[in-house]
């Protein structure tokens, strides 16, 4: 696979679309968050429905960034990148089918009055629907960065992406423990890793991906 016009064109788009998209759900979050009277609080309506539709939105540009990824990637490296969009892919097949179903099922009748919903479609622990999205952010997206690491390097910008995906890989694995321990204080730390860094690893590789001139195919 290598890196045509085609494959730099949809790298750019998905670069640009994902940091639009990730900047919405964080402006959105903080609101939400600002909202609430305790931090142990879920976020309501309409922000909760906006932050769902947002990362639902999200999923199609952070798969086809990652493809671009390995598109882009030398070919002593690529076994690395596709490892890397084979775990972004189970994110957003995962936190999709969770999102969905709780934008859908959880509203309609038959599923709002039963006693079980809140163990299964909502995101109060311990529930179904809250374990699936902390194995998609918290396992399968830091190992789509980590694993796509290695592939950056030599250039001052290709430095900082890796420093930068680093960076957000290891605070999402460090939400994975806030999940399990319940500590409060560490509740935001994966947020900051996949929201607020990827943002960032996100716009530098749009910049990268512009500046990279394509190959024939």
């Amino acid at each position: 696979m290598k890196f045509t016009a085609t494959a730099r064109g949809l790298g750019i788009f998905s670069a640009v679309a994902t940091v639009v998209l990730l900047v919405a759900y964080a402006v959105t979050l903080a609101v939400g968050l600002a909202s609430l009277e305790s931090p142990d609080q879920p976020i309501g309506d309409p922000m909760f429905t906006m932050l769902e539709v947002l990362i639902i939105l999200m999923m199609p540009a952070m798969v086809a960034l990652m493809v671009t990824v390995h598109a882009w990637a030398p070919t002593h490296a690529k076994a690395l990148t596709l490892t890397s969009v084979i775990f972004m892919g189970l994110l957003a097949g995962v936190t999709s089918i969770v999102h969905f179903c709780i934008l859908t099922l959880s509203r309609q009748p038959e599923f709002a009055g039963q006693p079980w919903l809140p163990r299964v479609l909502s995101f109060e622990w311990p529930s179904v629907v809250y374990a699936l999205d902390i194995l998609a952010w918290d396992v399968f997206f830091p190992l789509s960065m980590l694993f796509a690491v290695p592939v950056f390097g030599g250039g001052r910008l290709a430095t900082w992406i890796r420093a930068l995906m680093l960076a957000s890989g290891a605070l999402s694995l460090a939400g994975l423990r806030r999940d399990v321990t319940r500590d409060r204080r560490l509740r935001n730390i994966g947020i900051v890793g996949y929201v607020g860094v990827f943002l960032f690893v996100a716009a530098l590789l749009a910049i990268l991906f512009y500046r990279t001139t394509p190959k024939e195919a």
